[in-house]
């Protein structure tokens, strides 16, 4: 969003209300801008490394190979030469997380250290916010509850029969609600929040026959419950899971979890990344569990870099949001079918997305789970951490496992097992290592399964597994920013070029007098600007100061953005480079699209000769032939 969008966005909220106020706003962005910087803030989601000096990095919005994504933090600002995408700390926040700007704004404030006292009530007024107001003031009203309240006896006693200390229970907030109808929407609504918030949050429940403006037919969803509270990534309390005490026929089963809600949608977050993500980017190593208690108790053991993926398959979404912090994935679940079934699925997106995925065995006896293996011999589980199996020797053996591999047939139906999990897998080195323990184990030549691995390539809408189809629960996000400009050759050699000559100001000085051989081209393309800007200062005194260029081009509309992009392309493209290359570069992009150029006027000038020619104008035949043999 730009500074004119922010600005239109921020009046809506606020009103009729005094332009001071919009004032305010823009100097406290500016100062966010000033102590949150950007290179420091993209790291915590890109692994950026320097690029001149700018940074660079693979692009989180869309897959690429070679990086493409570049950070300036001498602008401030960030943009992809991929996928068109750019802005500032605030947009990229905006981008990444999904929030609003007012979600961004409140985000990077409380990060900066910066108060925004002066507009708090419009920042608020943005339902998701007040959303995550009333998650937090719930979660404290049910831990509270947990500590202070007779009636949390039984909880109390559950809790310590777990072996949870008591400061395990106040670092993850834990909370009890007793078996009430209405408890919690009527202490919230008493703290002056609207009933119909409180439904937007999945806290209460609107029944049919609801009275509006009165508190009949509303009734809280959890109710004598043991309470989990769910954090998003920067620590904001999104939603909750509830675990039964006593199950009866209307407890609604043993777990009850937060609906979807404009905060929280259970494919998208990761129970304990928050407390987790910093031990996981130390370790390089992120510890997938099913169950919150199970990431409680790691956490408690003094393994900090486990998480939960809350006993269901884990998304594309969730995927992607654990490699911001680390390519490596170990992965603990229920050996059942179920747990088996619901574990391929998470594991078939992580081997699409390149993670190194490994697989965590409690052996038989120690624990049904790491919770209950950690309470029985803590050393058992960080032992079976360390020695996680590949995934891919985990899948090459259930496949394998209780057939007659003399067989064709039984052969033909490992293969057809394996094969699939290989196709996903994204580098060909790691492939054809694979390829070669199939042929190995099932003893067949390696180009026969060369051969046969076409058949399970990714299609448009899924993975071909075997002769079934597994389709990704998530759609990949796609750009939602500007498509890529669509550019001619010329064009883009035409870009390379500036962003070569401004990094090199000595290449560009010796070079400016040729590009005048160009200058039909210059003057006419997106960079029309530049080059007469350019042209006038090199005119004054035959020297051309890239310092002089830069405050010319402030006054320029796009002038600065202009500056800024091509320096972070030719970081991008030419950092090896140096002054004699970088003029052999130059020279050859030069030729190239002084030849299209030339080819391009040629054919213009010969359908103008025969349109002249036709209207029987000679003059204009002849000052045309007489373009036509210069430029050849």
């Amino acid at each position: 969003m730009t500074i004119a969008g922010r600005r239109s966005a921020f009046a809506t909220l606020t009103g009729e209300r005094k332009s001071g106020l919009i004032l305010a706003f823009m100097a406290d962005t500016k100062l966010i801008k000033e102590k949150v910087d950007i290179v420091d803030l993209i790291s915590e989601y890109v692994a950026l490394k320097p690029a001149g000096v700018n940074h660079k990095g693979l692009c989180p919005f869309h897959r690429e190979k070679s990086p493409s994504f570049m950070v300036s933090r001498e602008r401030q600002s960030w943009h992809c030469f991929g996928c068109s995408k750019g802005g500032d700390i605030f947009s990229f926040v905006q981008e990444i997380e999904g929030m609003e700007f007012s979600e961004a704004l409140k985000y990077l404030a409380n990060r900066a250290g910066v108060p925004l006292d002066n507009y708090r009530s419009e920042i608020g007024s943005n339902l998701r916010n007040r959303i995550k107001e009333i998650n937090e003031n719930a979660a404290n009203f049910f831990h509270n509850f947990l500590l202070k309240m007779p009636a949390a006896a039984s909880a109390r006693d559950y809790l310590s029969g777990r072996k949870v200390k008591p400061e395990t229970i106040t670092e993850w907030l834990i909370g009890y609600v007793p078996d009430q109808w209405d408890l919690l929407t009527n202490w919230l609504t008493k703290k002056g929040f609207a009933i119909d918030d409180l439904v937007a949050s999945g806290l209460t429940i609107k029944k049919a026959d609801a009275v509006s403006g009165s508190m009949r037919g509303y009734y809280d969803r959890f109710r004598g419950r043991v309470m989990f509270p769910i954090w998003d990534t920067h620590g904001s309390v999104v939603g909750f899971t509830g675990r039964v005490l006593v199950e009866t026929e209307n407890s609604g089963g043993k777990y009850v979890n937060t609906p979807v809600t404009p905060v929280y949608d259970k494919s998208s977050v990761i129970f304990g990344l928050n407390r987790a993500k910093s031990e996981i980017k130390t370790k390089d190593l992120i510890v997938v569990v099913e169950g919150q208690m199970d990431t409680i108790a790691c956490h408690e053991a003094g393994m900090k870099n486990v998480v939960a993926s809350s006993g269901t398959a884990m998304t594309e979404t969730q995927v992607k949001l654990l490699k911001r912090y680390s390519q490596n994935l170990a992965l603990a679940f229920d050996m059942d079918a179920a747990g088996i079934e619901a574990a391929e699925r998470g594991i078939l997106i992580a081997l699409r997305e390149g993670m190194n995925v490994r697989v965590i065995r409690i052996p038989d006896g120690a624990g049904k789970d790491p919770d209950e293996c950690l309470k029985k011999n803590p050393e058992i589980w960080f032992q079976a951490v360390k020695n996680a199996e590949d995934v891919m020797a985990w899948f090459l053996e259930k496949a394998t496992k209780g057939r007659d591999l003399k067989l064709p047939k039984e052969k033909q139906m490992a293969s057809d097992i394996f094969l699939p999990k290989i196709a996903l897998v994204p580098y060909a080195v790691e492939r054809d290592y694979w390829l070669q323990k199939l042929a190995e184990t099932i003893n067949v030549g390696m180009d026969v399964l060369r051969e046969d691995l076409p058949r399970f390539r990714k299609n448009p809408q899924g993975v071909v597994v075997g002769r079934k189809q597994v389709v990704s629960s998530v759609p990949e996000k796609t750009a939602t920013a500007s498509a890529p400009i669509e550019m001619t050759r010329s064009e883009e050699m035409l870009e390379m070029l500036f962003a070569l000559l401004l990094r090199f100001p000595k290449v560009l000085q010796d070079y400016w007098g040729k590009l005048e051989n160009i200058a039909p081209v210059l003057s006419t393309s997106h960079y029309a600007n530049l080059y007469f800007e350019a042209k006038k200062l090199y005119n004054k005194g035959n020297i051309l100061d890239l310092e002089e260029l830069h405050k010319a081009l402030e006054i320029v509309e796009n002038g600065s953005e202009m500056m800024s992009l091509l320096g972070m392309k030719g970081d991008l493209l030419f950092q090896d480079f140096d002054d004699r290359s970088a003029m052999q570069e130059a020279e050859a992009l030069f030729n190239q699209i002084h030849a299209d150029w030339l080819g391009a006027r040629r054919k213009q000038i010969q359908l103008e000769m025969i349109s002249a020619e036709k209207a029987g104008d000679k003059d204009v035949v002849a000052r045309l032939m007489n373009e036509f043999i210069k430029l050849v």
